[in-house]
């Protein structure tokens, strides 16, 4: 990257406009819930859905000021410049110990979103999408309990016109630095919960069982598999060897090791593409 392309104006989201195009009848989206700044649309969204929030609801910010990624890393992104948004989902046709498979389908979301302007991107085991190496966007999964029931709480950050120096990271990267065809903070949004439905309303009508389709989906666009990869697990210990496959419980393995999310602080390549 030699210099940035220049960057656009900053337009505030319509919040009205978005609700139109929503929530409306054979829409997935019951609701929607815009804000000016917030800490973490994942905090709002999760004390909506512990308060009985309906499936459906959505929840984004102009400009997020704490935003929590996987174990609880922090970051933060100029306003109007990502994609930030939390939904509450409740697959109650889903065992519990299928919900793994919720950030994985939503990786797969993002990545036809950036395909749909113009970006080729794969995802990364468990919970990132990249470009080229680069990271565009992280998801995070939160379950919480509420009187109707469990409740998933799903937030995607995804960098729309960051410029070089405003990355939150060196190996982040942005639709305006990969020459996205558009940088429409609304209709990016819009594509990317059409496509959370996409994979989402197969998902819960097979029962969450990902060999109805998702999980050779999944195989095909992760960057992690085929890969010799450093593990890092919570003890301090490393586990090194080829990314071979992600199982039907949405594991990844490694050296014949079966991996879950919570089983691991990090997942590198030993040689970066």
């Amino acid at each position: 990257m030699t210099s940035d392309p220049v960057v656009p104006a900053r337009p505030a989201l319509d919040a009205d406009a978005l609700r139109t195009a929503l929530v409306r009848d054979g829409s997935p989206w019951s609701e929607l819930v815009v804000s000016e700044t917030t800490g973490s649309t994942n905090s709002d969204a999760a004390a909506l859905a512990r308060a009985g929030a309906p499936s459906g609801l959505v929840v984004t910010t102009e400009h997020q000021t704490a935003g929590r990624g996987r174990l609880d890393r922090s970051f933060t992104t100029p306003a109007r410049s990502c994609v930030v948004v939390s939904v509450v989902l409740r697959p109650e046709s889903v065992p519990p110990q299928a919900w793994v498979w919720l950030p994985l389908l939503t990786g797969l979301a993002v990545r036809d979103t950036v395909a749909a302007v113009g970006v080729e991107a794969g995802v990364k085991w468990p919970n990132d999408v990249l470009i080229s190496g680069r990271k565009i966007s992280g998801i995070l999964l939160e379950r919480v309990e509420s009187p109707v029931g469990p409740a998933a709480v799903l937030g995607i950050g995804l960098n729309v016109d960051l410029t070089t120096d405003e990355l939150p990271v060196p190996t982040a990267t942005s639709l305006l630095l990969e020459g996205a065809h558009t940088l429409d903070r609304a209709k990016v949004l819009q594509v990317l919960l059409e496509k959370i439905a996409r994979h989402y309303e197969p998902w819960t009508a097979t029962g969450g069982d990902p060999r109805s389709g998702l999980q050779s989906e999944y195989r095909a666009a992760c960057v992690t598999l085929g890969q010799e990869v450093r593990v890092e697990l919570p003890d301090g210990s490393d586990l090194i060897g080829e990314a071979t496959d992600v199982d039907a419980d949405g594991r990844l393995v490694v050296a014949g090791q079966h991996l879950s999310a919570g089983d691991v602080t990090h997942v590198r390549p030993t040689h970066p593409r």
